[in-house]
Formats: C-alpha cells, sequence, structure tokens
C-alpha cells in the first residue's frame, strides 16, 4: 500500500472483463488464415493512465526509483514514550533481511537490496498513538512520521549515502498496525537529511509479524511503481490475482511478480516479449518465469490500455508451493487504478476443487488442449504442448 497527496482512496473501479473461457473447444470458422506475426515487443507496451502506480510502462521515475541495480537502503528502529523497546533490533532486522536475497532472485540477480541496519533504538517524540496509523491515514500525517524518525536518527547516520529507508517499530507500539510506502511529492519541500532528498521509505507496522519478510519486497515494489493487485472494496481481496503475485497476497501460494511487471521493471528484455500487436497469429514456447532465460511473455494487444498475457509457471523458487503449474493468462488494464483490478487473472480450471491452502483462483493455470477466447476482441490463445520447464502456445488476433 502506497500513500500519496495525489492518491487517498479517490479510485474508480473497473468494469468487469468481458472474456469467456473455453476448454478443448474447437476452433471457429474463419475466412482466411491469419499471418504469422513477429512484430517488436514496443507493439505491445501499454502506456500508464492513473497517474499514478499502475501497470503501465511509462513509469514517471521522478517520481518512482528505478528497479535496476544496487538499492541502498538503511533500516531505522523506533520506538515511543508510550511504547518502549525493551529487546535488541536484530530480531527485527532477521525478520526482514531475507528480503533481498528474495528480491535477487526474483529480478534475476538485476536488483539487489542492501539493507543496512542502524542498530540501535531511536526515541520518536511522540506516542504511538498520535500518528494517524490507520487505513485513513493522511499523507501529511505519513510524511511526518518519516520526518520525525529521519531527524532523530540523523545524529547516528549519514542519509545522503542511502536510496531509501525502512522504519520499523517496536511490538509494543500496537498503534502502528500496518506498513503503508512513503512516495515523496516532487512539488514540497518534504523530508531532507544530510543535504539529501529522502524520496522513499517504507514504514513497517506489526503486520510485518504476519506477513514476514515479503512485506519489504511488496511496499519497496510500490517505489518501483506497482500498484496493489488485492482488492480494496468487497468481501474478497484477493479476486482478481488469488496467490499468484505478491502485490495481491503477500502469503500467495506462488507469490513471484507476474512476467508483465518483470518486464515494466526491465527484469526481462524485449527479446523475451513476444508480441502480437494487431491481427495475426504467432507460436510462441515460453520458458517458466521463475528460471531466466528463454521467452518469458507472450503478449496480445487488444486496445490502447488493455492486452492478454500468458506465461508459463512452475512450481520452484518462491513459487515452489504453488497451487497448479502451466500457462498462467491474465489481462492488463493500464488506465484501471490500484486495487481496482488492473490485472485480473482467467480461471483455466473454474470447476477444480482447490486443495488446502489454495483458493480456486489459485487453480488457473491453464494445461495442454485448453484454449482461452475473448470474442469482443478476437483474442484466442491455445495450449498446445508442455515440458518440464516449458510451455508452447498459440495466440491468434483477428
Amino acid at each position: 500500500m502506497s500513500r500519496s497527496p495525489q492518491r487517498l482512496r479517490a479510485f474508480v473501479a473497473s468494469a468487469a472483463a468481458t472474456a469467456f473461457l473455453s476448454l478443448g473447444a474447437a476452433a471457429p470458422a474463419a475466412t482466411a488464415a491469419p499471418s504469422q506475426s513477429t512484430a517488436p515487443a514496443a507493439g505491445c507496451a501499454l502506456a500508464g493512465r492513473t497517474g499514478w502506480t499502475d501497470e503501465g510502462h511509462t513509469t514517471d521515475y521522478t517520481q518512482f526509483q528505478r528497479p535496476l541495480g544496487t538499492k541502498h537502503v538503511l533500516m531505522l528502529f523506533v520506538d515511543f514514550p508510550d511504547a518502549q523497546a525493551s529487546g535488541p533490533t536484530s530480531d527485527y532486522y532477521r525478520q526482514l533481511a531475507p528480503a533481498a536475497d528474495w528480491m535477487k532472485r526474483d529480478s534475476y540477480g538485476r536488483t539487489a537490496l542492501d539493507i543496512t541496519p542502524l542498530d540501535r533504538w531511536i526515541r520518536m517524540p511522540h506516542d504511538s498513538t498520535s500518528y494517524g496509523f490507520q487505513r485513513g491515514i493522511t499523507f501529511e500525517q505519513h510524511e511526518e512520521y518519516v520526518r520525525q524518525a529521519v531527524a532523530a536518527a540523523d545524529p547516528y547516520a549519514d542519509f545522503s549515502r542511502y536510496d531509501m529507508v525502512y522504519i520499523v517499530p517496536a511490538k509494543s507500539a500496537a498503534a502502528i498496525s500496518f506498513s503503508p510506502t512513503y512516495l515523496y511529492d516532487p512539488g514540497t519541500a518534504g523530508v531532507t537529511a544530510d543535504g539529501k532528498r529522502v524520496k522513499w521509505a517504507v514504514t513497517f507496522g506489526q503486520d510485518m509479524w504476519h506477513w514476514g519478510f515479503k512485506v519489504a519486497d511488496h511496499e519497496t515494489s510500490h517505489t518501483f511503481g506497482l500498484p496493489d493487485l488485492y482488492a480494496f472494496t468487497g468481501t474478497d481481496y484477493h479476486r482478481y490475482v488469488g496467490g499468484w503475485d505478491l502485490m495481491g497476497d503477500i502469503a500467495g501460494a506462488a507469490p513471484q511478480h507476474l512476467g508483465w511487471e518483470r518486464w515494466k521493471f526491465g527484469w526481462i528484455d524485449d527479446r523475451q516479449v513476444a508480441c502480437l500487436p494487431s491481427a495475426g497469429s504467432r507460436t510462441v514456447h515460453l520458458k517458466a518465469v521463475e528460471s531466466p532465460g528463454g521467452t518469458k511473455i507472450a503478449v496480445i494487444r487488444a486496445g490502447e490500455t488493455t492486452a492478454y498475457i500468458a506465461e508459463s509457471r512452475r512450481a520452484d523458487g518462491a513459487d515452489s508451493h504453488a497451487c497448479s503449474t502451466g500457462v498462467l493468462i491474465y489481462k492488463v488494464d493500464t488506465s484501471t487504478a490500484t486495487g481496482y483490478g488492473p490485472i485480473q487473472i482467467v480461471n483455466g480450471n473454474p470447476g477444480a476443487t482447490p486443495p488446502t491452502g489454495c483458493r480456486a483462483l489459485d487453480m488457473a493455470a491453464f494445461h495442454p488442449g485448453q484454449t482461452f477466447t475473448d470474442p469482443a476482441t478476437g483474442i484466442r490463445i491455445d495450449v498446445d504442448g508442455s515440458t518440464p520447464l516449458d510451455d508452447e502456445i498459440s495466440m491468434t488476433k483477428r
């Protein structure tokens, strides 16, 4: 979850997708065979339209940080007059430190988190209950919390050496309940220390003990420009992507970033993207996103801000507990706001009974012989074959 002056829960809900699923159905009659396409990947890159965190490829890197290279992170440990710490900071560091290894593997080694803990408790000037940490926290309240933590730590750290800050509260501070991301406002004075603007921070809450270290990967991904994929409304918060991406469910069974987001980040290259931007067809050999190399995603452009994506998923690495494996198909809409379904997974097996610990949408991966069609756009994806680490698909747009 990210906080910003531009986005204080003023979002617009997206319309439901009109696509439908056909399992093993015969191909519709065609008047002419579509031509094979080898279009450049750029033809399938969609511009963002929300003006904030979204799934578009036009990320504003004056507002967000580039998700490549080493990010130097200073970890601060704070307590409060009404909630004082009683144990060492090392326990808190160990809870979150594995986020660095997770990010390195998820990015194929292209992004590294160099986390430096300031091994001392920093006393905040006010009680923990005074900072407004509830779901209605304002940008101004959040920025003031960051400002006070940085000012209290400034005598003990050189902030000019770091790209971002992690602020970790004492367990006794129950009022600091959840973990929002601070994204600076370029139009204001903001927070500065040692001659450098503090642009990005994750202010952890007590939910870090529930979610574990991947909450740091989730929140840091907001500083890279990604939206939330869980639902902000209703009772089924994971109806859009289930457990397929940690931007939806941090504790999901297959939490590695979707291939579309890896492309947005620069973790996969254009040459690893098979693009079908207009009418035609293409056969694609997909290598599982959990392993480096090979073609990672097949993209069929559906409109100015929409596309269907197919990728191969396997129970490997951070996805070792995946509830289903095969070809994952989903729709992206870069005009849909964070929390309202900018990515929606297509369930390839809606009649499957999920095993314990899995949801219906976690069973979504398509298998050889299955077909997805969207009559409104003339898009069709057939799963032709599979090996332990690869899938072959045919994609068509009429």
